[in-house]
């Protein structure tokens, strides 16, 4: 085998333009299976950042006419204690009417315990100007609201609700959550604020649940684990794969569509190897001719090529990841949104990029069989004879 070894090695720096190009081919292979892979894993990774990173990956609900759950502590308890939830909050929505000079505007009040809720909406994170509510009867609305109604920070403005009962609340801050429709009709106070003026204490009308990032699409699993957890039949629980089968289709069809990619890539790969290896077969047949005469063994020739299909594989796979990266660093730094942001962000996946050498490697090694094969069989005497 250690023989192999340098006759392999030889055989390649006899021809070192040939060598070079095999290499070239299969970096080339590698580096449009990284860029490709990466940029479908970068644009999933953002769609669903941009779908489910600031909101609720599973949401459970009052399914009763009123719409709001009692003796809510235990629940809470039991869905603390999942050791996939890394954020749960308490809301208490209710509609209203933001009171205006001359016109009034409906709005979703929105109550919650604000340290927990930050951790899914990232308030603090999206205020552009003032600050989050620390007090009772202090709101923020969205950025779009306030600029449609010439609203300020500091104004005091009037809450209407349903039962015509008036309050004043002191507007604190304004967000931009990136969202039109949560920016033009949410109003987010204090729970208790919202509890007492809706008179409405001691009940809550969700709870909104994230779940590790590394179970992001099991999220319907872990709404069913909760559902048989909590058990109780007045409760509905919803998930984010649910809300959102369009897109999951979406994601769906491009993982399908970068992995047949890939995969005619790599096939071009193989067959691009095996017929240059083949063809190296012939050119070296004389001297693999006069090696066997020599005395080296059926075996020792095939893993001459084999050997070459290794060392052709990994310097190609070493070469390629660099390209591949190359590339998909390049792609961010020229295509960019008219705010100078990446149009998608660059998303680096050790395993992937590992496994794509891997790949590659192992498919120069497979590809190198045929003509490994061919070797072992060639006669000496045969060759000897017409040469």
């Amino acid at each position: 085998m250690k023989l192999g070894y340098k006759i392999a090695v030889r055989f390649l720096k006899s021809n070192k333009g040939q060598t070079f190009l095999i290499i070239l081919g299969i970096a080339i292979g590698v580096s449009v299976q990284i860029f490709i892979g990466s940029l479908i894993q970068g644009l999933q990774k953002s769609l669903i950042e941009k779908t489910i990173g600031n909101s609720p990956q599973i949401s459970i609900t009052a399914d009763t006419d009123d719409k709001e759950i009692t003796e809510f502590d235990e629940v809470y308890k039991k869905i603390k204690d999942n050791s996939d939830v890394i954020a749960l909050a308490v809301a208490s929505d209710h509609p209203a009417f933001l009171n205006l000079e001359d016109t009034s505007k409906s709005l979703l009040i929105r109550g919650f315990q604000l340290e927990d809720a930050d951790v899914i909406y990232k308030f603090s994170e999206n205020i552009v100007e003032g600050r989050v509510p620390e007090n009772e009867n202090e709101i923020i609305l969205g950025i779009d609201l306030l600029e449609e109604y010439e609203l300020q920070v500091g104004d005091v403005i009037e809450i209407i609700n349903t039962n015509q009962k008036v309050q004043e609340l002191k507007l604190v801050g304004s967000f931009d959550l990136k969202v039109a429709s949560i920016n033009q009709n949410w109003g987010i106070v204090p729970l208790g604020t919202a509890q007492t003026f809706f008179e409405v204490p001691d009940r809550i009308t969700s709870f909104e649940i994230q779940v590790d990032s590394q179970r992001v699409f099991e999220a319907d699993m872990i709404s069913d684990e909760l559902e048989t957890i909590i058990n109780r039949d007045e409760l509905e629980f919803s998930n984010w794969k649910k809300q959102n089968e369009q897109l999951l289709s979406g994601l769906s069809g491009q993982s399908i569509s970068s992995i047949m990619i890939q995969v005619f890539v790599m096939i071009s790969v193989v067959l691009g190897i095996a017929s240059v290896l083949a063809i190296t077969v012939l050119q070296k047949s004389k001297q693999i001719g006069i090696l066997k005469a020599m005395g080296i063994k059926n075996s020792t020739a095939g893993f001459v090529f084999l050997f070459e299909g290794t060392i052709l594989g990994i310097f190609g796979a070493i070469l390629g990841i660099a390209l591949g990266l190359l590339l998909s660093v390049a792609f961010t730094k020229f295509a960019l949104n008219p705010d100078g942001t990446p149009v998608i962000a660059l998303y680096i996946s050790q395993s992937f990029i590992l496994l794509s050498g891997v790949i590659a490697t192992l498919a120069s090694m497979m590809a190198a069989l045929i003509p490994a094969i061919r070797s072992s069989k060639l006669n000496p005497i045969d060759i000897i004879r017409n040469n």
